[in-house]
């Protein structure tokens, strides 16, 4: 009987991606500095719908058009893309960067509101699988299951509510996540060039199994250069707003306009 590889703690991994941006920042967890448990917000339909109202607004402004005329699903595929991008960038950036995937569920999660920009996020002691170097297709493999694994538990119940409250197929939501760690991908490689490998084969791995299998077409155009491009086979439906445009990696782009 094989056993579980042993954990260890994340901490030192996750500082050391959040050296990517934003996007790859999670706080530590303290009482009494206004953190809500992220769980109760994607539970409580009435929160969700308070944020997309609040992502309708900007959009609108934006645009600059009425928050009536921005469609409330449009507004929360925004929004859930965006939070799919702060759950998973950090696993990924752990991964890449220190050598272990974080074992995140929503339930170790905390938010904090912002009246723009992204949302803090913060956990207390995360623990996690180390995977090492990720120099070896054994070592690629098993970083790329642990992920997929890790990205299922932590995004897979965010879709499952935003789909139930503003009736958003489970299609654009994996979509957004799909988009949301090519996305992470990217940045690791601008941000950690000598990692830009690392980050975009473990990328394609977690791409080809589990719960993102088929979202999209993860390529690298040029085997000589470390770069890779999603063309996913959905749509955020960002377009919709006048003046938004159509993502590089939707699938309403043409063939010959995708992976540039």
């Amino acid at each position: 009987m094989t056993r579980p590889p042993a954990l260890v703690s994340a901490a030192a991994a996750l500082t050391q991606a959040s050296a990517a941006g934003p996007y790859f920042t999670i706080h530590s967890w303290s009482s009494g500095a206004g953190w809500r448990p992220l769980g109760a917000l994607i539970s409580d339909p009435v929160a969700l719908a308070e944020r997309a109202g609040h992502a309708r607004g900007v959009l609108a402004r934006r645009a600059g058009i009425a928050p009536q005329d921005v469609d409330e699903r449009v507004a929360a595929s925004t929004v859930f893309l965006g939070l799919a991008s702060q759950l998973v960038s950090p696993m990924l950036g752990a991964a890449v960067i220190g050598g272990v995937v974080p074992r995140l569920a929503v339930a170790d999660l905390w938010w904090r509101p912002a009246d723009g920009g992204l949302w803090p996020l913060a956990a207390g002691p995360v623990e996690g699988t180390g995977v090492g170097q990720l120099s070896s297709d054994r070592e690629l493999r098993e970083a790329g299951e642990a992920l997929s694994e890790g990205v299922h538990d932590l995004t897979a119940p965010l879709a499952a509510s935003f789909g139930a409250v503003f009736r958003l197929s489970q299609q654009v939501l994996r979509g957004n996540v799909a988009s949301a760690l090519s996305g992470a991908s990217a940045l690791l490689a601008v941000a950690f060039p000598r990692r830009a490998w690392r980050a975009g084969h473990l990328t394609a791995r977690v791409l080809a199994v589990g719960w993102l299998r088929g979202t999209g077409q993860y390529v690298q155009p040029d085997p000589a250069q470390a770069r890779w491009s999603l063309a996913r086979r959905s749509c955020c439906l960002l377009y919709r707003v006048p003046g938004a445009g159509i993502c590089g990696d939707c699938v309403l782009r043409r063939e010959t306009d995708r992976h540039l």
